[in-house]
């Protein structure tokens, strides 16, 4: 909705928020959050971003900078109005700037918020401490929030209000330089965020560690006083001995725009024929655009302790995108574009190294802190998987850091323990893939392993179908999935156990014979199972063809035009296909079987998660057999 008032000047345009931002909007206003002061951590973390921007802009064009070339922050506050106001000079917003930060959901971590909201009032109250909400957090505390901002290098300044009750305006205003102020006009019970000392408490806890200077601006007694506030040295290149836990978690709180607690810290600096400084985490929970499509990295490069920029592809492989933070490399020219980073020697050399560095890192904390690890890869796993596809060079690295649900652990498991446990003669790592833990755990295919006492991994991930055609075996162990071709279990056994071979009878070999009559194309072929303990049937893929499961996925993302035929086993120890068996062995069987062989068909597809083919043929078939029963 748009609509524009003709008859004063400067004219203004009132707009509706988004629908997801008014549901947004809605919850601040209405919010309980005890830790409202947040805001002002939001509030100054964009100012500082901005201020990165617009110096990283000036390499190009120093004009933007020629007018106030010293970027600050400024906090200010007036008590007899009730307002907070916080300035800064960096790039600033022109109108489709403000149209598109703050009349929409521009971030994908803020509509990942929206998408977690369940409509529990306490439980929404906590996802705002868990994801953040950035700007829209001022309404917490502000009934009425004024913007007046100024793009820099262009001479017209735009002006946005709002109450945050489902609309906002916008209108040209005067502004002298470039930036942005942000007005809050305070709610009665927001009167704390008015009071020197508790403004200085805020801004030393959550932002001490930001290189622009901030200043707090005060009136007491009718009379203005003013003072820097923060430290305003970047934290990086501070030596570790002197920063504290809670300024790297406060500095992680700020670079990665999150609520939560990092589980891991890294900060060194690397000296010799390149020299560079890092500061990265890795976060204590899943990043809102972890599994964005674009799979971007979300770590910011600097020069010199110049912001240059956070949409950086070439500092961490997609596989590292979980990763937030810094490096600030001491080689590279001031005035580096982003095509220029392509390929750049430098980069890839920090690339390489930064990599190695943070593989190392993990592996460290996989043999120290086994169960900490444990959360680590519950969280971040399926993202580091996708390496072992795509990077050759550290493949065998990747590989040792992965963790598996197993048959045979209560826990996650390596491949180097599976390998441990192997009975004496096992030559194969067994593994089963699928859509979740709980479904591989119950599949069929399993039961003549299980009752081997053979180790199966149990992979749920949709990467693990693809890296795993790039793996065919570890630690000299083929790797071997239990759905694809013939499972020769005769030899093996449990300690104790005499190995136990399934005969093939006449009878068998005529419901075989029958069932490939009745089932034609639909499967590749039939036979007697040596993996089926106690279901009757099941499907598996043949020797040489493709995994079931990755054609599931490759035919879901339309890279597969139908599954091929599988093969059907059935278990001839289980009473249905023996009684199936004496049935074939008579008179008139194939006819006679005919049903039983697509229900047969039908139960092996259910157990894959698949529909029959069929749907209300099958339920016809069930509903006779079902009467059959009953009448008995």
């Amino acid at each position: 909705m748009t609509t524009k008032t003709e008859d004063k000047a400067p004219k203004t345009e009132k707009h509706g928020f988004q629908a997801e931002v008014s549901r947004l909007l809605h919850m601040m206003v209405h919010s309980v959050y005890s830790d409202r002061e947040i805001f002002l951590r939001e509030l100054i973390s964009n100012a500082s971003d901005a201020c990165d921007k617009v110096r990283y802009e000036a390499q190009t064009n120093k004009d933007l900078l020629e007018e106030d070339a010293d970027l600050s922050i400024t906090v200010k506050t007036d008590k007899a109005a009730r307002t907070l106001t916080v300035s800064d000079n960096g790039v600033g917003m022109n109108r489709d700037d403000l149209m598109s930060h703050l009349g929409t959901i521009a971030r994908s971590g803020t509509s990942a918020f929206m998408e977690q909201l369940s409509g529990d009032k306490s439980k929404d109250v906590n996802l705002i401490g868990q994801f953040g909400v950035g700007f829209y957090s001022v309404f917490m505390v502000a009934d009425k929030v004024v913007v007046n901002s100024r793009r820099a290098g262009e001479s017209e300044a735009w002006s946005w209000v709002s109450d945050g009750l489902g609309e906002y305006e916008i209108a040209e205003a005067d502004k002298a330089g470039r930036g942005t102020d942000i007005t809050l006009h305070l709610k009665e019970d927001a009167s704390e965020f008015l009071e020197p000392h508790r403004l200085q408490t805020i801004i030393k806890t959550y932002s001490d560690h930001i290189a622009i200077p901030i200043t707090l601006v005060t009136d007491t007694d009718g009379e203005e006083s003013s003072e820097k506030v923060n430290e305003g040295t970047a934290l990086w290149v501070r030596p570790k001995s002197e920063i504290t836990e809670e300024q790297y978690k406060e500095f992680y709180h700020h670079v990665g725009h999150a609520f939560d607690d990092p589980w891991m810290a890294l900060h060194y600096r690397a000296e010799g024929v390149i020299e560079y400084t890092v500061l990265m985490f890795v976060p204590g929970q899943q990043p809102m655009d972890l599994f964005d499509p674009a799979r971007r990295p979300r770590t910011k490069l600097y020069v010199k302790r110049v912001f240059i920029t956070d949409d950086c592809e070439d500092l961490v492989p997609g596989y590292l995108r979980f990763m937030r933070g810094i490096v600030d490399s001491e080689d590279l020219p001031l005035n580096i574009s982003r095509e220029m980073l392509q390929n750049n020697p430098v980069m890839n050399k920090i690339r390489k190294a930064v990599t190695n560095k943070i593989l190392s890192e993990l592996e460290k904390k996989a043999d120290k802190e086994p169960e900490a690890y444990a959360e680590f890869w519950k969280n971040f796993g399926s993202v580091l998987k996708e390496g072992i596809y795509e990077d050759f060079e550290r493949r065998d690295q990747l590989l040792k850091l992965a963790r598996f649900e197993s048959t045979g652990a209560d826990g996650l498991t390596s491949l180097a323990d599976y390998v441990s446990r192997m009975k004496d003669g096992q030559e194969t790592i067994y593994y089963i893939t699928g859509d979740s833990p709980a479904r591989v755990r119950r599949s069929p295919q399993l039961e003549g392993f299980k009752s081997k006492g053979l180790e199966v991994l149990l992979l749920s991930d949709p990467v693990d179908d693809f890296w795993l055609q790039m793996v065919p075996e570890f630690d000299g162990k083929k790797l071997q999935s239990v759905t694809r071709g013939a499972a020769d279990l005769d030899e093996k056994k449990e300690d104790g156990d005499e190995a136990e071979e399934k005969k093939e009878t006449p009878e068998l070999d005529a419901l075989v014979a029958a069932l490939k009559v009745n089932l034609g194309n639909a499967v590749k072929d039939v036979r007697a199972s040596k993996r089926l303990t106690d279901s009757a049937v099941c499907l598996v893929a043949d020797d040489g063809d493709m995994d079931m499961h990755l054609q599931k996925i490759l035919q879901a993302h339309n890279k597969l035009d139908a599954m091929s035929a599988r093969v059907l086993e059935i278990n001839p120890d289980h009473d249905l296909i023996r009684g199936m068996a004496k049935i074939a062995a008579g008179d008139n069987s194939v006819d006679r079987l005919k049903d039983a062989s697509l229900l047969l068909l039908d139960q092996a597809l259910i157990m894959e998660g698949e529909a029959p083919e069929d749907p209300v043929a099958f339920a016809a078939r069930l509903a006779d057999v079902m009467k059959l029963g009953l009448a008995k």
